[in-house]
């Protein structure tokens, strides 16, 4: 967006310049994020929540494929990446009942978990507590051998309340995800992927052109025929089959479904 104001005709509008915490870029059909409190590890404090709920505000009125990702490695001074350290523990150590009940990053992870358009997360390095929960709110996950990924929780006299105990055990199964929350397990990136917790690892300099290449191919979709399937996808159980009829109903009067079976129909006669 180079620092300028992106207006809709609904309103929606998106300012990279006012955020503190986030790297924003802006593409047509993508907007790109990296977590950007380098000093702290990523740490995620009340002011990045408040820049990703302004985040989500823009996405929900103009719908575009999100990548997140941390804080690259460099290679000349040997730093590493990170993505997100956990929740910063200087602000949780003071929050109380009302802030627990407020659910301050359950209700953020979940609104990202709900964007119409899918959530890519690009993971290397350390992927703790609060930045495991918000890596397990997006719909894929790509990683690298040094990603370090678990909830740590526990041991700070705490549970894992922003999405963990249920999104965990249905990414990975009961009993693994039982020793992540209960006995402090942390899964190294080779583990990640044998499990399928990451769909990828890919070597830490290509990992952002991995997730921007996972985008294209999402990109490259229907994006009705996109937004409808995620909804569907996480509809109850119950809903189905009728979801999926209404759903399908709607995208055979859709202009894109015309144009593009009748496209693949002139590529056969080729």
């Amino acid at each position: 967006m180079d620092g300028q104001t992106t207006r809709h005709d609904d309103g929606a509008r998106l300012d990279p310049s006012a955020f503190t915490t986030l790297l924003v870029t802006e593409a047509a059909d993508r907007v790109s994020v990296r977590l950007h409190r380098p000093e702290v590890r990523n740490a995620i404090d009340q002011t990045m929540v408040d820049e990703l709920h302004l985040l989500c505000t823009y996405l929900e009125a103009a719908p575009k494929i999100l990548i997140l990702s941390g804080t690259p490695g460099d290679p000349e001074t040997g730093a590493k990446g990170i993505f997100a350290s956990g929740a910063d523990i200087a602000q949780l150590r003071e929050r109380r009942r009302e802030d627990a009940l407020a659910g301050i990053n359950s209700t953020l992870f979940d609104r990202i978990a709900k964007l119409s358009m899918p959530v890519i997360a690009a993971l290397d390095g350390y992927a703790l507590g609060g930045g495991a929960e918000l890596a397990y709110a997006a719909d894929f996950r790509i990683g690298t051998e040094a990603l370090r990924m678990g909830n740590p929780e526990t041991n700070l006299g705490i549970m894992a309340a922003a999405g963990a105990t249920w999104r965990l055990r249905e990414l990975i199964g009961e009993p693994l995800a039982k020793e992540i929350l209960l006995a402090g397990k942390v899964l190294r990136g080779e583990e990640c992927l044998r499990i399928g917790l990451v769909t990828e690892l890919v070597d830490p300099a290509d990992l952002d052109a991995a997730a921007h290449a996972l985008a294209d191919r999402i990109a490259a979709q229907d994006p009705l025929a996109v937004r409808v399937s995620k909804a569907v996808f996480h509809a109850p159980r119950e809903a189905h089959p009728v979801i999926d009829t209404l759903a399908q109903s709607m995208l055979f009067e859709s202009e894109a479904k015309f144009d593009r079976m009748q496209a693949f129909l002139d590529r056969k006669k080729k």
